[in-house]
């Protein structure tokens, strides 16, 4: 692992997210109570025994930077160990921001080539997973390849929704489709399919051939996923690492591989709720794998007033540091730091980000509020759909996103 060099693409903007996003990028977006999701990939390198890395940022990357400086800078440079904030810089001759992932990794070629790097581990900054690349980058050696994707499986018919991978019998990978409408099949495997992670490996001096070779081609969308890997099929050795293999599972289950594309409200909201869970698939608790963060210092969750129409109490829930439920009552939720819960107010199947005041007589149920939003006296919202909708965005599957922006403009 001291010869390979970790790329974490976390430049984008997560639109899909929608106002979540306005302020910064995706990988930046809290997650967890206590996390940005781009801990993960940086935490899953530094478990790994791998700490070369370098993280490329571009879309409003003010908060990413600021977190990643204050929260990792604990390596040692005296021994090779780093992450590196590459922001985009319009490194080529035509000037341009990145024009895709591909094109994010090129613009960096010279910065690559000065760390002598073996192999070239590219991630994925913005999904929620446990893995160890010491155990994919095993993988590759024993398979000879020149390229490893990390694949995870997933039922054949909602497969529609990712780039999916076509391999053989040995898992040597045969075709790319992007979002097909029928998705190829395992082989023995009818009713499931390969689904890529965004997770390459590759070896050093392959990857950058292929990068001047793309950057030659005025029709490439300068991306991994459409052009490089397809434009590999029958020219390399690639083959579909999968993720069963390197998961890191909970202590308790080795069931189901915990990977999640956090991309919509939908799955962002589903994810922070599964950690309620009495013993969550994605286990933050395990002292075998921590996941490491900018630490936020504040005194712990406080619960105060004991009357019986007047109780300060959370069941079923995560609390971040500087909460406090002051009267209030929250069930099957997931508050960040420094929110406050006041007296006769009521929290359910809601994800509250940090500095959140809910105001008394307030009730949410199945609500995201973002952060920093202040929620006034008596304000109902989950209750009646066709109010929300007026008032908020609700997305498909029936969450409210509140903003403190969205509260302004009703003068609430």
């Amino acid at each position: 692992m001291r010869g390979t060099l970790a790329l974490v693409l976390a430049g984008g903007r997560g639109s899909r997210l929608r106002d979540l996003t306005d302020k910064e990028s995706k990988p930046a977006v809290p997650f967890g109570g206590k996390y940005r999701i781009v801990d993960f990939p940086l935490s899953n390198c530094i478990n790994s025994g791998l700490r070369r890395i370098c993280v490329l940022t571009q879309y409003k990357a003010h908060t990413l930077i600021h977190h990643i400086q204050r929260g990792w800078g604990f390596l040692r440079s005296e021994v090779g160990e780093f992450v590196e904030l590459w922001p985009a810089q319009q490194q080529t001759a035509a000037g341009s921001w990145y024009q895709g992932t591909a094109d994010a990794v090129f613009q960096n070629i010279e910065r690559i080539q000065a760390h002598g790097a073996e192999h070239i581990l590219v991630l994925a900054g913005d999904h929620v997973y446990r893995q160890d690349y010491s155990k994919l980058m095993a993988s590759h050696l024993r398979s000879q390849a020149d390229v490893s994707v990390a694949c995870i499986e997933v039922p054949r018919l909602d497969a529609t929704a990712f780039g999916v991978v076509d391999v053989d019998d040995h898992d040597t990978i045969t075709g790319f489709l992007e979002k097909p409408a029928d998705p190829p099949c395992i082989p023995g495997q009818p009713d499931r399919a390969f689904a890529s992670m965004g997770i390459y490996l590759f070896r050093a001096d392959f990857l950058l051939k292929v990068l001047e070779e793309d950057a030659r081609d005025p029709a490439s969308a300068r991306d991994f996923g459409k052009n490089i890997l397809p434009s590999l099929l029958g020219k390399a050795r690639m083959v579909a690492h999968r993720f069963e293999e390197s998961c890191v599972y909970p202590p308790h289950s080795r069931d189901v591989p915990y990977w999640r594309d956090v991309g919509t409200l939908d799955a962002y909201w589903a994810s922070n709720l599964d950690l309620v869970a009495v013993t969550p698939d994605l286990d933050l608790y395990d002292p075998a794998w921590p996941i490491w963060t900018c630490q936020v210092q504040r005194p712990g969750a406080k619960f105060v007033f004991d009357e019986p129409d007047r109780r300060g109490m959370a069941v079923d829930s995560v609390l971040a540091a500087g909460c406090i439920v002051s009267g209030g009552a929250v069930s099957h939720s997931l508050l960040f730091h420094d929110v406050r819960v006041n007296s006769y107010s009521r929290v359910k199947d809601s994800v509250l980000l940090p500095e959140v005041d809910i105001g008394r007589h307030a009730r949410l149920t199945k609500c995201i509020v973002a952060a920093r939003t202040q929620i006034p006296s008596g304000l109902v919202v989950g209750e009646d759909p066709e109010e929300d909708a007026k008032r908020f965005l609700v997305t498909e599957g029936g969450v409210t996103l509140i903003t403190q922006d969205m509260l302004d403009r009703l003068d609430l």
